[in-house]
């Protein structure tokens, strides 16, 4: 590998407020300053906006910093990947037109410098949790999306802002590790090595960075999020590091 590859996700821009979303905002901006040098591929791995929904001639406004940063990153070169999380679900093309990011929607397996990964938000896997995985199904739907594009983009934006100051990174409060036992993504996981191996296992999702070895050499890597760690995954070619960005801004 001539270049690292880079892992981030859950940036939430759009919550807890306007003000602090714009801060954020610079700082991942910084970050991908900082590592465009050396970088040959960008996965942003779900939640990159805590509400997204492309109308047929409208897309939320704001932030377009970032996403011009993006699109020049990808007229020189780099690869970007974007993974529907749970908050952005309803991303469609806008983003493959105007930028060029491949869209992902579930899992997404590669192979890079003789090393296997399984990439994945993080949502909907692992045991329990069966109320969100069953909405999950229903807001995936779509007859969901077609309903929803019937609302004025004023009301419909309006009611998933009022919706998202509800939500886990709305209250910005750090999660608590649970033990291995049970990290259900850790489970998940482990569950998945017993039909196939994979050197990492890579989700966001979670809010909280981890890096757990698994069997057989394995490790369950979350790259966290940014609202506390400004956390994030890199890959050499030789090992997966998590990483922490501090910017000077």
């Amino acid at each position: 590998m001539a270049k690292n590859i880079y892992f981030a996700s859950d940036f939430h821009l759009g919550t807890p407020n306007y003000a602090e979303s714009r801060a954020r905002e610079a700082r991942i901006v910084s970050w991908l300053n900082f590592i465009e040098p050396n970088c040959g591929e960008l996965f942003l791995m779900g939640d990159i906006f805590d509400f997204w929904f492309e109308y047929a001639k409208v897309i939320p406004k704001g932030f377009i910093r970032l996403q011009g940063k993006l699109a020049a990153m990808a007229d020189a070169g780099i690869k970007i990947y974007f993974f529907k999380g749970n908050h952005d679900m309803w991303v469609r093309d806008y983003f493959t037109q105007e930028i060029g990011m491949e869209i992902i929607s579930d899992e997404l397996i590669i192979e890079r410098a003789g090393k296997k990964f399984y990439l994945h938000h993080g949502d909907g896997l692992g045991p329990g949790d069966r109320k969100y995985k069953f909405l999950r199904k229903i807001f995936r739907s779509k007859l969901c999306q077609w309903l929803f594009a019937r609302l004025h983009p004023n009301l419909g934006v309006g009611i998933a802002n009022a919706w998202s100051q509800g939500s886990r990174a709305a209250q910005t409060e750090k999660e608590v590790f649970l033990g291995e036992d049970k990290e259900w993504l850790a489970i998940y996981a482990k569950e998945q090595l017993q039909k196939a191996h994979f050197d990492y296992f890579i989700f966001g999702h979670r809010h909280l960075p981890l890096d757990i070895a698994l069997e057989n050499g394995s490790r369950y890597v979350n790259i966290g999020e940014w609202l506390n760690y400004n956390s994030y995954g890199v890959f050499d070619g030789v090992d997966l590091k998590l990483e922490y960005y501090n910017p000077k801004l």
